[in-house]
C-alpha cells in the first residue's frame, strides 16, 4: 500500500506504516527529523501528482486552532488561505483520507470532524483533543486507556521549537493509525477480491 503522510516533518507516522511493510512517505516544507522516505516540498503537489492508497494529513493549525481565536480578527487572509489548503487536502484524488487537527474553525467553516480522540486513549497520560476528518476510514478504537490527564499543549515551555514539540503525533496514536487502518484496508481489498472471484 502506498501511504502519504502530508505535513509531517517528524517521520513518526510514516515510520509506523513502513514498519508494517507499506511504501510510506512523509512530506513537508521542512526536512524530515528522521531520515527516510520524505518529500521536501508542497504537500498538495505530492498528493495530487502521485498514486496513493491512503493519505493522513496534519495541516498547520496556526491560523485555524480555536486556542488562538483572540487573534483571528487580525489574520482573516491567513485563515482563508489555511482553510483553502485544508479543503484541497480533503478533495485530493485519494480513496482514503484522514485530516488531523486540534479543535479548530475547520469544524464551523468546512464540516464537523468524524471523531475526536485524546492521547490518554492510546497510552499517553495527557490531554490534547485531536479532531479527525475521515474519508472511507473507520474511527480509531482506543488501544490503551491510561490514567493521567496532564494538559500536553500548555506544559510545553516557550521557545523556538515549541510549535514543533506541540505538533508531533504521539507514538500510541501513530501505531493505532497504522495498524487499524492497514487492517481495515487489507480486509476491504480481500472482500473485493472474494466478491470478484
Amino acid at each position: 500500500m502506498r501511504v502519504l503522510i502530508a505535513c509531517e516533518f517528524s517521520g513518526i507516522v510514516r515510520n509506523e506504516f513502513i514498519r508494517l511493510g507499506h511504501d510510506a512517505w512523509s512530506c513537508d516544507l521542512l526536512p524530515s527529523e528522521i531520515p527516510g522516505n520524505h518529500f521536501e516540498g508542497d504537500a498538495l503537489t505530492v498528493a495530487y501528482n502521485g498514486v496513493w492508497d491512503l493519505m493522513i494529513a496534519h495541516p498547520p493549525c496556526t491560523h485555524l486552532a480555536v486556542s488562538g481565536a483572540r487573534w483571528f480578527k487580525d489574520k482573516k487572509t491567513e485563515q482563508e488561505q489555511a482553510l483553502f489548503f485544508v479543503q484541497n487536502l480533503m478533495d485530493a484524488p485519494i480513496g482514503r483520507i484522514c485530516i488531523e487537527n486540534p479543535i479548530s474553525v475547520i469544524s464551523s467553516k468546512i464540516r464537523k470532524p468524524d471523531q475526536i480522540i485524546q492521547p490518554w486513549q492510546f497510552g499517553h497520560g495527557e490531554i490534547k483533543a485531536t479532531c479527525l476528518w475521515l474519508k472511507n476510514l473507520p474511527k480509531l478504537v482506543p488501544t490503551n486507556i491510561v490514567n493521567g490527564r496532564t494538559p500536553r499543549v500548555h506544559r510545553e515551555p516557550p521557545g523556538p521549537d515549541r510549535w514543533k514539540n506541540r505538533s508531533r503525533t504521539l507514538q500510541g496514536i501513530a501505531e493505532a493509525m497504522s495498524r487499524q487502518w492497514s487492517n481495515h484496508i487489507t480486509t476491504k481489498k480481500q472482500e473485493a477480491t472474494h466478491e470478484q472471484g
